[in-house]
């Protein structure tokens, strides 16, 4: 579909309701450990709606993640990352994106919106890659896109860090949200 008031031209486009398809998505994020390598992660549990407008710069997305579901592959890592050092589960149950607006900037997509993690909100931008549109060997229409953002955790209250006996710290600032997504339209 080519949108005559935008230019923008995206094979297999449509308008819709679209769901997440969670056994073909992903939220994962990665940080740096002790300074020389990255811990990542990921949401086991999420869900997120998109709402693509005839005009696709009109659309959006609201999207949830469960704090209880981070997994790491390290069960006493994810129990901490539960606690109020960092996440506060019990108090801040979810991480949620509503999307603000779409652009365009230099031919690349770009999503917009407000960030909440421990009950702080802030703006964020995702870069997103469409991967594309197609049917299921179910009679579903789907979406395949890839978002990814990087945040500075201590602007959301996650402020937990050790020094090292070598130097330098236990954790880095910047966290990599990386979003691999498929949706289903709905009938």
């Amino acid at each position: 579909m080519t949108n005559t008031a935008t230019g923008i031209e995206i094979p297999g486009y449509r308008a819709g309701t679209w769901t997440i398809d969670a056994a073909h998505s992903e939220v994962a994020f990665s940080i740096r450990h002790i300074m020389i390598s990255k811990v990542k992660g990921k949401f086991e549990r999420f869900s997120a709606t998109f709402v693509t407008a005839e005009n696709p710069l009109d659309s959006t997305v609201t999207a949830s993640a469960e704090v209880a579901s981070i997994n790491t592959n390290e069960p006493n890592r994810d129990g901490h990352l539960r606690t109020g050092d960092f996440f506060e589960a019990e108090t801040y149950p979810t991480i949620d994106f509503v999307s603000t607006g779409v652009r365009v900037e230099d031919g690349d997509f770009k999503v917009d919106g407000d960030l909440t993690i421990r009950g702080i909100t802030k703006p964020v931008t995702f870069d997103f890659e469409f991967g594309g549109f197609g049917g299921d060997p179910y009679g579903n229409y789907k979406a395949g896109a890839t978002a990814k953002t990087v945040i500075n955790r201590e602007d959301f209250g996650l402020t937990y860090n050790a020094a090292l006996e070598t130097g330098g710290v236990l954790l880095g600032d910047k966290v990599t949200i990386t979003l691999e997504l498929q949706a289903a339209l709905a009938q």
